[in-house]
């Protein structure tokens, strides 16, 4: 029998959990700042019609960040010198970029109102209108994160999944964060858009079998055995600059440039909803769409926690 002191905390502690789930609100800067989301909207559009490839890299700044001590905005944090951000970590150093458009809409929206949007719902927003920019569906961004004052060196080379991660280890590290592997493949789709470095996929090339041979042969002329690790190649070979679901028709064909990609389709516990999303896009961009509302969710600062930082790059 549950006594009642125990049932009344329960309920509390019940209580205490939808309330903090509910803080973040679609709606949360309607009055505050009824202006935010329309100047990230156009700050958003103007980078991403000046460099298309903008949209994938700002899709996973937003993805970096939430997998480091969750959507806080750690990751615009720069090192000073006494303290280590996470844009030397190695999933990060000379791969995640888009900063200075974050600078750049993070002034445009301070000039409206002062220290009220915070720079981790600026990332949530742009990856949003990123992906509609791009083609891709809308969702409606949950909103009132705050911002971090510290972050994560180890934490950016240890949770953030690796290109090349086992479909075990993938599915663990997105568990990690609550989410599930329909999530995780939902939003391994973000890679229908962006590129990747040879040094990231020599190895598929040179060393995996369940490798489309003509694709293989014609990245290793842009990705040689030895150097060259910064040229780059198209995560999705057909349109990548377009959200679609060639991606995971790319998979079905072997063309996944990735290990991690190639994972996802490989005679594993997943290669069903590949197919799913295939033959669907529209599936794909409903689950998509949840996906990220779910990973914009990972553990934000709200209420008191943090602060609202007026340069993203640094603690007030």
């Amino acid at each position: 029998m549950v006594s009642m002191h125990a049932m009344s905390y329960s309920l509390a502690f019940f209580f205490f959990a939808a309330l903090a789930s509910a803080q973040l609100s679609p709606t949360f800067y309607e009055t505050s700042c009824p202006g935010a989301l329309y100047t990230i909207q156009n700050a958003v559009r103007a980078a991403v019609f000046k460099e298309r490839r903008m949209g994938a890299s700002l899709l996973r700044l937003h993805f970096h960040d939430c997998f480091v001590n969750g959507c806080d905005g750690s990751i615009l944090l720069d090192d000073t010198p006494t303290f280590t951000g996470e844009k030397t970590a190695g999933p990060n150093n000379n791969s995640v970029r888009g900063f200075d458009v974050i600078d750049t809409i993070k002034s445009q929206v301070e000039a409206i109102c002062t220290q009220v949007v915070s720079c981790a719902d600026i990332l949530a927003v742009a990856a949003r209108d990123s992906v509609v920019a791009l083609g891709g569906p809308s969702w409606a961004v949950q909103l009132g994160r705050r911002d971090a004052t510290t972050a994560s060196f180890s934490g950016a080379n240890s949770d953030i999944p690796s290109p090349t991660s086992d479909l075990s280890a993938l599915i663990s590290a997105f568990s990690k964060k609550g989410l599930s592997t329909t999530d995780m493949v939902a939003l391994s789709g973000a890679h229908t858009i962006g590129q990747a470095r040879c040094t990231v996929f020599r190895t598929r090339l040179y060393n995996e079998t369940n490798i489309d041979a003509s694709l293989a042969t014609s990245l290793k002329s842009n990705c040689p055995s030895s150097g060259g690790d910064d040229n780059l190649s198209p995560l999705d070979a057909i349109t990548p600059t377009i959200v679609d679901n060639f991606y995971y028709k790319d998979l079905v064909n072997k063309k996944g440039l990735l290990h991690s990609d190639q994972q996802l389709y490989n005679g594993g516990s997943t290669d069903s909803q590949v197919t799913t999303y295939a033959n669907n896009f529209a599936k794909f961009y409903s689950d998509f769409a949840a996906a990220m509302v779910n990973m914009g969710n990972i553990s934000p600062l709200t209420g008191t926690s943090g602060e609202i930082r007026t340069n993203c790059r640094k603690i007030n």
